[in-house]
């Protein structure tokens, strides 16, 4: 139990790292093994016209630390235009893209996480613009889907 808080504690301040308002969840859990797991999000990804912009592990890092944990990573995921406008339009965005999903093995199982998109739709006020982040979050509803499916 102590390592699934740990997890889950660890998910929300490093890979989230989003304002108070942000506690919006996006979750999935998987019967795939982790390799199984990690290459149907990174196919659905770019099934769904997104590139991955960068996979950064974590499980040496918190093992080095002293933590007991499996295969962990953060997939960064994105439009690398879309995130460049975002960003030049919207400094206060700068440090929450590119959005990332934490991959993690867990139990036998594997679990994705990620913020909801539209919590970064709530930082800034162009509806317009908005648009985009509802676009972001029907895809993660889509990829999660695909794991989902990926299990029958």
């Amino acid at each position: 139990m102590k390592i699934i808080i740990r997890h889950v504690l660890f998910v929300l301040l490093f890979c989230i790292a989003a304002p108070s308002m942000a506690n919006e969840l996006l979750m999935v859990r998987t019967q795939q093994t982790f390799p199984e797991a990690m290459l149907t999000l990174q196919s659905s990804i770019r099934e769904h016209g997104y590139e991955i912009t960068r996979v950064q592990r974590i499980d040496v890092g918190l093992t080095g630390m002293g933590y007991k944990t499996d295969k962990y990573r953060i997939v960064f995921v994105g439009k690398p235009k879309e995130i460049q406008y975002l960003v030049d339009k919207y400094p206060v965005l700068a440090a929450y893209m590119p959005p990332q999903i934490s991959i993690f093995a867990e139990h036998g199982e594997t679990v994705l996480v990620t913020a909801n998109p539209m919590i970064y739709a709530e930082m800034i006020d162009d509806d317009a613009d908005k648009v985009m982040f509802r676009r972001w979050e029907s895809d993660v509803y889509s990829v999660f889907d695909d794991i989902r499916a990926a299990d029958d």
